[in-house]
């Protein structure tokens, strides 16, 4: 662990709060950048109606993983706050699929965390998704863009 840092990652089966997750974050007087990230579950995916997802993960090394991608964040933008919830088993349309939140003491260290770890978990973390479409067909990825779809019945 870095001193001063506070990481917290969660993956959670339950409606993720962001109301709730962002009151709950330190109050920290050296920080004034604060940037968060919301990844919302939309209704098409690659021109396919998309009607849920449902998310699995190999949960010991995600963990693992999430940890380590905040301590490089931390060490590389200076944040003094971060965190991470993303979400598992069935999300529906319109649901919040992940959820970020930073604090650092500029706003430019805070955007650039916040994008940083969002394209590191889709990119490392063994999280994969399930996209279930509305005629019926579904189709297992990674969560980040792989090209075009294998589909399951």
């Amino acid at each position: 662990m870095i001193p001063d840092v506070t990481m917290r990652v969660s993956l959670v089966r339950h409606s993720i709060s962001v109301d709730i997750l962002r009151s709950a974050r330190p109050h920290l007087p050296s920080c004034g950048g604060y940037a968060s990230f919301e990844g919302i579950v939309r209704d098409l995916n690659d021109g396919l109606p998309v009607s849920r997802l449902e998310y699995e993960a190999y949960e010991a090394l995600a963990y693992a993983e999430m940890e380590r991608i905040l301590q490089t964040v931390a060490t590389r933008f200076g944040a003094k706050f971060l965190e991470v919830v993303h979400r598992m088993g069935v999300v529906e349309v319109g649901e919040v699929a992940v959820f970020i939140q930073v604090l650092a003491a500029h706003r430019r260290e805070a955007f650039g965390a916040a994008e940083h770890i969002i394209d590191e978990l889709k990119r490392s973390v063994p999280i994969w998704k399930k996209e279930h479409y509305r005629d019926g067909q579904t189709a297992w990825t990674l969560c980040q863009h792989q090209g075009p779809h294998t589909h399951d019945t």
